[in-house]
């Protein structure tokens, strides 16, 4: 779970790390009054969305008066920001924050993320801040500076100090940069978090160390123990798809393509995935229904697919171990029942009670195409789905001679 920039400043600051004074706002009225709240003669007008590369799409303003902040705040609310990380469909602004703006010595960029490889958590700092950490690897790979931590004992002070003096920080700011770089680490470890980033770190013309940018992301499997960060989702920033398979218990992931799929385990949902590319297709979706799953469960998942305009066609792949294809099938007959598909369903069942599963699916009387295999399944998709759509041939016209 991604949560706004202003949220990962406020949970930093309660574990020591310093960022400069801001407020939120959700109007052009709102902000400018928050900026007399604030105090000072300049601020930067930020758009709150779970994307970075803002400032390049027009999401950061740098303003010296009420009436910039407004015209700011105006252009910003009511349209959809387009980054490299948004895609092309964007990210609605819909509050913006805004902040006092700094006179800036250094900047730096700092992240923690987990390393599955080491098993670890890896600090990743450069002395190239403002930069996406992509651009910095592939335009200065030699600034970047790599740490991992022990979990055993955690980050040590010998560790930040060391990375300090790796960035070219002078002394009398090491402590500050210290204790900046453990407060990370406590939230990230702390929080469950999967990421923390700032992106810039600066050292200020007074010589002290702030987030002027902060990103955090979570484990949604941990948010269990976190139900204040549970709170701080924004699901206006986030796919509707993916949001109503999250409050159904869903394991969902949207895709550009047309061809629904509804399998059982991340496993065989990638080899199905690629399966349906194989045969000439693009997945819709990345649906993972699970084990155990009832047939209301199931059925959940069928609706959840159907309700994408883009799928013209269906892909039900099970092999059952924990599962049972009888109430996979009873699943798929229930949302069929309640719900006819105006598109083609293709069923491949296989495993635990298979026999039974392929005998409802025929009893049903339903237009649903079985499938004995995987490869089998998918050409059955992919060409019910050609032959869905294909174009209606119209009679060319005839040529009319002109007379002599």
């Amino acid at each position: 779970m991604d949560i706004h920039e202003y949220q990962a400043k406020e949970l930093l600051h309660q574990f020591g790390v310093e960022n400069p004074p801001g407020a939120l706002a959700y109007s052009p009225e709102q902000a400018a009054y928050r900026t007399r709240e604030l105090g000072g003669n300049k601020w930067v007008v930020k758009a709150q969305v779970h994307a970075g590369g803002r400032g390049k799409a027009g999401g950061v303003k740098i303003c010296s008066t009420d009436s910039e902040i407004q015209a700011a705040c105006k252009e910003m609310f009511g349209r959809k920001i387009v980054t490299h990380q948004t895609g092309p469909e964007g990210k609605g602004i819909y509050r913006v924050y805004v902040e006092c703006a700094v006179p800036i010595a250094a900047e730096y960029y700092l992240g923690l993320v987990l390393d599955r490889s080491s098993q670890r958590v890896m600090i990743v700092c450069s002395r190239e801040g403002g930069m996406e950490i992509e651009e910095i690897a592939a335009s200065r790979p030699d600034s970047i500076v790599r740490e991992s931590v022990e979990p055993a004992v955690g980050l040590r002070d010998f560790q930040c100090r060391e990375i300090g003096f790796k960035l070219g920080l002078e002394a009398d700011v090491i402590q500050s940069f210290v204790k900046a770089l453990m407060g990370c680490y406590r939230a990230f470890r702390d929080l469950d978090a999967t990421m923390v980033e700032i992106n810039p770190l600066v050292l200020t013309e007074d010589r002290r160390i702030l987030a002027l940018d902060a990103k955090m992301t979570f484990d949604d499997n941990a948010l269990f123990r976190h139900p204040q960060i549970s709170e701080l989702r924004d699901k206006s920033q986030e796919d509707p798809r993916e949001c109503r398979a999250a409050d159904r218990g869903l394991s969902y992931v949207g895709l550009e393509g047309n061809i629904g799929c509804i399998v059982n385990g991340a496993g065989l949902a990638m080899a199905t995935m690629d399966t349906i590319k194989h045969a000439g297709g693009e997945p819709a979706n990345f649906l993972d229904i699970g084990g155990g799953a009832t047939p209301d469960r199931v059925a959940k998942a069928f609706r959840l697919v159907m309700s994408d305009e883009n799928v013209n066609a269906v892909l039900v792949n099970i092999f059952a171990g924990i599962n049972r294809c009888d109430w996979v099938a009873d699943g798929v007959v229930q949302a069929l029942t309640d719900n006819p598909a105006s598109v083609p369903v293709v069923v491949r069942l296989s495993g635990t009670n298979v026999e039974e599963g392929r005998k409802i699916l025929e009893d049903s009387g339903l237009p649903i195409i079985k499938a004995t295999t995987l490869k089998e399944a998918a050409a059955l998709t992919v060409q019910a789905w050609k032959d869905s759509v294909k174009p209606q041939m119209t009679a060319p016209a005839r040529e009319v001679e002109e007379p002599a």
